[in-house]
């Protein structure tokens, strides 16, 4: 299967950083509920991603829970300091982070190049456990360590706000 820039530049940079990590080929999954048809194969907590945006659309975030957490948009707004919360649109996704719906994950935050975006972990996914994320393209998963992502991210500038969904 070929292997888009994009997804390279993720293999690259956990690589140029010494962060072991597995990939896992699979049939393109688009949510997070399509997670457990791969659960036997990538141990650990699967993630859902949440790529939000506020009111005005000039403020970005990507929330991170466990595949099953439920979110409440209003909750969250309070927790993150924002006003009213909505899902970013394709063509922000797109501006923004350089995906496509169904590919949003901690690791594209690598392409928010203007730092527009502020990310929220879940402290029930810091467990210590493996985490699975996609690798900026939906038919491959990324098994890592949470020490793993969090050298990744401080590696690309990223803070990781951790909140209590």
């Amino acid at each position: 299967m070929e292997i888009l820039e994009n997804e390279q530049q993720v293999y690259d940079k956990l690589d140029s950083l010494g962060i072991e990590y597995k990939v896992i080929e699979h049939e393109p999954l688009f949510t997070a509920e399509d997670m457990d048809k791969i659960a036997d194969r990538a141990p650990g907590i699967q993630c859902k991603n949440l790529f939000l945006r506020n009111a005005k659309g000039n403020k970005y975030y990507l929330i991170t829970a466990e595949h099953n957490a439920k979110v409440d948009m209003v909750d969250i707004r309070g927790k993150i300091g924002s006003t009213r919360l909505s899902f970013g649109s394709p063509e922000r996704l797109m501006k923004v982070l350089k995906l496509t719906p169904g590919s949003v994950n901690p690791f594209s935050l690598i392409n928010d190049t203007g730092k527009e975006v502020q990310f929220f972990l879940d402290k029930s996914v810091m467990t210590g456990e493996q985490l699975n994320f996609h690798p900026n393209v939906n038919h491959k998963t990324v098994n890592i360590s949470l020490d793993g992502l969090k050298k990744y991210l401080a590696a690309i500038g990223v803070v990781v706000n951790p909140i209590e969904l």
